[in-house]
């Protein structure tokens, strides 16, 4: 700001310097002389360095908490935009199946890595059938035991037992879902068991699959003969064949929960920004002639008693309903009535300055009504304009999550911030309900963030409150 005003305030420094110096000289050959006018100089007395958005951003930054969010907001924009373009990231609504099995990944919990576990030098593993060249799909599961099979116990332990079956040497899990049958004393082996379910027989005392899938390795830490491998040194066991986590896990259709919040907040995004755009244009314009133009006051009083009367939820409904679900419909449902408070502000704070000494005078002196409404009236609405488009993001998201809610929303193709909490709702009281927080959690950073700064701006914009 320092360096701002001293190039601002050049050009007069400079000035005042010639006029001085001529006046220096004009003294030393007539002291007694009149001073010559300089217009400069004469105006010197009536400069300022007040600039009226240098003091309201000074005034803004002087509130910390809405710095905070507003350098959080940007953050959370910034990388919603670029998200897509990270390393290692699922494709947004891509059904994510097992590459060995098929099988879709349905709900799978949040993760920050991608490993299952760590196997240690020396573990035998079983390769499965799956060709790449990097990765080996592989299992420690030596075959599956069905329900009532007899096996001998051959080593007791709390977590797996030894067991023997078949001629095959393995591990079977011992807790309650398994129920082997075993003695008074299990401890004394060995001794003939079965499980009232199958059970699985581990090649070591550990499970080395995803919920019965195999898992994947390296194959640089891998010695593989045939079917079998052992591991030549410590190595992740990864649940895919990819270093990609699913951070906030995936949904009942395999999705990837991390790539689906943050397009579902692009979509709120541009619906948020695009409806508060065109509800300000809409309501500055009419609010501007509704409180400036008294000939149309009465005419658009009428209207504006009567868009309001109807409540903006039934409009909502009835023109999702009525119309093809979609951005474009929500857009146009929100807009329809939305632009009634944007132009009730303008329209109260216009009646208020519009008769005004400088108006009075711009009007008497032939100035256009357009140029009066640009130079006189609009500046001194910034703090009220900046507030209602603030406030009108959070309100559109909001609108979009209720009509979502409802049924009559985006459709599930699209991804939204309002899909995304209407499907997690469902899943509240189970162990999925990660899938309405992690959404929901973005969803309020937004509304806060919009609501803290729209509202520090709206005060710092106030001239009152420059000093």
């Amino acid at each position: 700001m320092g360096l701002l005003r001293k190039i601002k305030t050049d050009p007069f420094e400079k000035r005042m310097q010639e006029v001085l110096r001529a006046r220096r000289e004009a003294a030393e050959k007539d002291p007694f002389g009149f001073a010559a006018y300089d217009h400069a100089s004469a105006e010197r007395s009536g400069y300022s360095n007040y600039s009226y958005w240098g003091s309201t951003i000074r005034v803004f930054l002087k509130n910390k908490v809405a710095v905070i969010l507003l350098f959080v907001l940007l953050l959370l924009v910034g990388f919603t935009l670029i998200q897509p373009l990270l390393p290692n990231q699922h494709v947004s609504g891509q059904i994510i199946n097992h590459p060995t099995t098929g099988v879709q990944m349905s709900n799978v919990a949040p993760a920050l890595s991608t490993v299952r576990a760590v196997a240690q030098p020396g573990t035998d593993l079983i390769i499965m059938p799956w060709e790449d060249p990097e990765w080996a799909a592989v299992s420690n599961v030596l075959q599956t035991i069905k329900a009532r099979t007899q096996f001998t116990v051959l080593e007791y332990g709390d977590d797996y037992c030894k067991v023997e079956i078949d001629g095959k040497t393995g591990y079977v899990k011992n807790d309650f879902s398994t129920k082997l049958k075993l003695p008074d004393n299990p401890q004394d082996t060995p001794y003939p068991s079965k499980s009232n379910f199958a059970i699985k027989l581990y090649s070591a005392p550990d499970d080395y699959t995803n919920n019965g899938d195999p898992l994947f390795v390296r194959k640089e830490y891998l010695n593989i003969e045939g079917e079998n491998a052992r591991t030549v040194s410590a190595c992740d066991l990864c649940v895919l064949p990819s270093k990609a986590p699913f951070l906030f896990g995936t949904n009942n259709l395999g999705q990837d929960l991390w790539a689906l919040v943050w397009r579902g907040t692009r979509t709120s995004l541009f619906i948020g920004f695009t409806v508060a755009v065109i509800e300000a244009l809409i309501g500055i314009l009419i609010g501007v002639v509704w409180g400036y133009v008294r000939a149309l006051d009465r005419l658009l009083t009428a209207v504006y008693n009567v868009v309001d009367n109807i409540p903006t939820t039934i409009v909502l409904i009835l023109i999702a309903y009525v119309m093809r679900p979609g951005i474009r419909t929500l857009i146009f449902a929100m807009c329809l009535t939305g632009w009634v408070g944007m132009a009730r502000f303008i329209r109260n704070q216009i009646i208020i300055i519009r008769d005004r000494e400088y108006n009075l005078a711009s009007r008497s002196l032939g100035t256009k009504t357009g140029r009066i409404v640009m130079r006189n009236l609009l500046p001194y609405l910034v703090s009220v304009i900046t507030m209602r488009m603030a406030l009108a993001v959070p309100g559109a998201i909001g609108s979009e999550v209720f009509i979502t809610y409802i049924g009559l929303g985006l459709p599930v193709s699209i991804p939204s911030l309002g899909n995304l909490i209407n499907a997690g709702r469902k899943l509240i009281s189970t162990s999925q309900s990660y899938q309405l927080v992690f959404p929901t959690i973005v969803l309020s950073v937004i509304t806060i963030s919009f609501y803290m700064i729209g509202n520090a701006f709206a005060d710092a914009a106030d001239p009152k409150n420059h000093v």
